[in-house]
């Protein structure tokens, strides 16, 4: 044990690493105690200097900080854009149906510096979101944008991270059992719930699981995020639909790679069919599963408005929500921001596991 311990990369230890501390932070979350700042900020740490060590590895410095200036430049043209069509759309923050006196208007647009040229306020603005400053929400008055993030994010994370695992949990071992059955009266099954899973609306299907666990079996809380009992329902709700698509999606490419060259050598050799399935065809088949999860990941994080509504979830879906029908211009830039640096890292973890994956990938 010892040697095979000595034998690991440098990489490989960090990456055992950082799932020691993920599960740690996971466990503490689950048995209810409050999970330390220092943890988290290791748990961080890990996660980038293992993901540098990884690519360092692999020859993919470069390839990294390639990618990094892309999603620099990428970020800004979100942001860009994002001021631009709030300011080109009619109406205003302080638009309501009952008009204001044109002086308390007037004093209201001073303060938060809509009086100033437009080339102004988009430089006040990019100056803001380099020192991450989004400033403060029209509609929540004397709150930033930062506190409201700070306060509703940590929510929506744990609710999308858990639905992450469970989608991939249930999802792939789905599909790779119907396609080890396929044509028979278990793959038909199993490919019968996964389209299930995909067309059944998740607000119904959260409702159903409250009238059954909640109402009629009296088991679950229906609601509120204070426990991890209170955690079962959203979860669950949040993440059968991925997990539908993601076994659907394993099914075929699991089927596409059992008819290659290298499957059929191995099955020649004597192998069994579960270190066939296990060994030869799941990892070579979890490429396009990769490429969904990475806006998967991205998505599920930033928030689901509908089932943080139906669970009374106190995340960040809700603030998009009505930010976007008050017209809260910080809040807005603020939160399209976050998904937009959720959607890229998550992507650039995405390719640097394509190599690991399938060793033919390069990352130049």
């Amino acid at each position: 044990m010892i040697e095979k311990i000595k034998d690991l990369s440098i990489g490989n230890v960090f990456a055992l690493a950082f799932g020691a501390t993920a599960l740690s932070a996971v466990f503490l979350n689950l048995t209810n105690y409050e999970v330390p700042g220092g943890l988290i900020w290791a748990l961080a740490f890990e996660l980038f200097f293992g993901l540098g060590i990884y690519a360092y590895q692999n020859n993919s410095i470069i390839y990294c900080l390639k990618r990094i200036g892309e999603a620099l430049v990428t970020l800004f043209v979100i942001a860009t854009a994002t001021f631009i069509l709030l300011r080109v759309m009619p109406g205003g923050p302080f638009d309501a149906d009952k008009a204001l006196p044109p002086q308390i208007k007037a004093n209201i647009e001073k303060k938060y510096g809509f009086d100033k040229p437009l080339s102004v306020q988009y430089i006040n603005y990019i100056k803001g979101v380099v020192t991450l400053d989004f400033g403060e929400s029209y509609k929540y008055i004397g709150r930033s944008v930062g506190d409201i993030i700070s306060e509703s994010f940590p929510a929506s994370f744990t609710l999308g991270i858990y639905a992450f695992l469970l989608s991939f949990l249930i999802g792939v071992p789905l599909g790779l059992f119907a396609a080890a059955r396929h044509n028979t009266f278990w793959d038909n099954f199993a490919m019968t719930v996964s389209i299930s899973g995909v067309a059944l609306p998740n607000f119904l299907f959260g409702a159903l699981l409250i009238l059954i666990f909640s109402i009629k079996l009296n088991i679950l809380p229906p609601a509120m995020w204070e426990t991890p009992a209170h955690y079962i329902l959203p979860v669950i709700t949040l993440g059968i639909r991925p997990a539908a698509f993601i076994a659907r999606l394993t099914r075929s490419t699991v089927l596409d790679v059992i008819g290659s060259d290298f499957i059929r050598t191995a099955k020649a050799k004597g192998l069994s069919q579960g270190a066939v399935m296990y060994k030869h065809v799941l990892k070579n088949s979890l490429i396009p599963v990769l490429t969904y999860s990475g806006p998967l990941l991205a998505g599920i994080l930033s928030g689901s408005f509908v089932i943080e509504m139906l669970f009374a979830v106190p995340g960040i879906g809700k603030h998009l929500i009505q930010g976007v029908t008050n017209r809260d211009y910080p809040l807005i830039l603020g939160l399209t921001l976050l998904y937009s640096v959720l959607l890229v890292f998550s992507n650039l973890i995405v390719d640097l596991l394509y190599s690991f994956f399938d060793p033919r990938i390069r990352l130049a």
